[in-house]
């Protein structure tokens, strides 16, 4: 099992990198030594078994290989992984999951096996479910995986009374937001919240990269000189609008590089559905919410939220304060069937709760 986590947490250095591709890792093991490992690239190639057989080079003829996920048995942006594992000469394949990818789906599995390679598969399989909780979604459901972030004061408000913002959680929550970004495809929230806030939704870590950013935006009222425009070069910026809306923003943000992206909705307001299928259909696989309380209410009662998690402030805003959710309390959030909490603990002076749907 070991060698298994070793391949888990190598795969989990790709997340938020990898898309197209789900970020996989894997590790070579002869006579119980280490001799090669490997992780999926940034933009999904080449493959975390690729990396690794390259790295063991003539010491994986009779090793065992440990992955997160099924290799692929497709040709797609590179050749099959099943090929390049059996021409490596690999004995022993132990492979965490079935890809529920259609184009796999066993296959990987059943090719290996076919030449004579010992397969076996379930080992470190609930980890590998959660690390690949994206691909799997994508794949099974048609949409990204959902990950909701709140940040709430003592008494459960986002901000001061007229949406003012006000700096709720410390630094070191703060920190841990910008790592949470990093981890996901894009991040994801509404005009109202761009509008109030003026946020950039960048990952402003050193070294790591930051999302797609994404805003839901019905009527296309985005300003061309708000600070996400401004920052474009900086990490995409894709403006989701109704279809039928049509006026001379959506030209001034192609001009300045941002994508405008069309759904369907009613009264005003997208279909939530239709947002997150055509993300799937882009290959956005892990979708980090970062709302105000009209977005993340409906995401709630529309059941498309997977994890969340919810950074508790010892400040307080008072009764005039603007609450986390509309029209619902807080615990729409904290105990809604569909979620569990899993683990809370301190961040600074701050208390995070993390939450997600169980696995199935």
């Amino acid at each position: 099992m070991r060698f298994m986590e070793l391949a888990l947490t190598l795969g989990r250095r790709g997340l938020g990198r990898t898309w197209p591709n789900p970020a996989v890792g894997a590790v070579v093991v002869k006579h119980g030594l280490i001799v090669g490992r490997g992780w999926t690239a940034p933009g999904g190639r080449p493959h975390a078994e690729a990396e690794a057989l390259a790295r063991a080079g003539e010491a994986a003829r009779g090793a065992t290989l440990y992955v997160t996920l099924e290799p692929c048995s497709h040709h797609g942006g590179t050749p099959p992984c099943a090929g390049a594992i059996i021409s490596a000469g690999i004995a022993r394949v132990v492979s965490a999951m079935v890809d529920p990818n259609p184009n796999v789906a066993g296959a990987g599995h059943w090719r290996l096996a076919e030449q004579g390679i010992v397969v076996e598969v379930g080992i470190g399989a609930d980890e590998a479910r959660r690390a690949h909780a994206g691909h799997i979604r994508r794949m099974r459901d048609g949409r990204p995986h959902v990950m909701l972030k709140l940040a709430v004061s003592a008494d459960e408000k986002i901000a001061l009374s007229g949406r003012r913002p006000a700096a709720i959680t410390g630094a070191r929550s703060r920190n841990r937001v910008h790592l949470m970004r990093s981890m996901h495809d894009a991040v994801l929230t509404g005009i109202g919240t761009v509008l109030a806030d003026d946020p950039v939704l960048t990952c402003r870590l050193p070294g790591m990269r930051s999302p797609v950013r994404i805003v839901l935006d019905a009527s296309l009222r985005l300003p061309p000189k708000s600070r996400l425009v401004a920052s474009v070069g900086q990490a995409p910026l894709w403006v989701v609008a109704h279809e039928s809306v049509a006026n001379d923003r959506e030209q001034a943000l192609k001009a300045i590089g941002a994508e405008v992206l069309r759904v369907e909705g009613s009264n005003g307001r997208l279909d939530l559905g239709a947002v997150l299928k055509l993300l799937a259909e882009r290959n956005i696989a892990r979708v980090m919410g970062e709302a105000g309380p009209i977005l993340a209410t409906a995401m709630i009662r529309a059941d498309l939220v997977d994890e969340a998690a919810l950074f508790r402030s010892p400040l307080v805003i008072g009764s005039d304060g603007i609450d986390a959710l509309d029209g619902e309390p807080i615990s729409a959030l904290t105990q809604s069937a569909q979620l569990r909490r899993i683990a809370t603990e301190s961040v600074g002076s701050d208390t995070l709760e993390l939450f997600e749907r169980p696995l199935s």
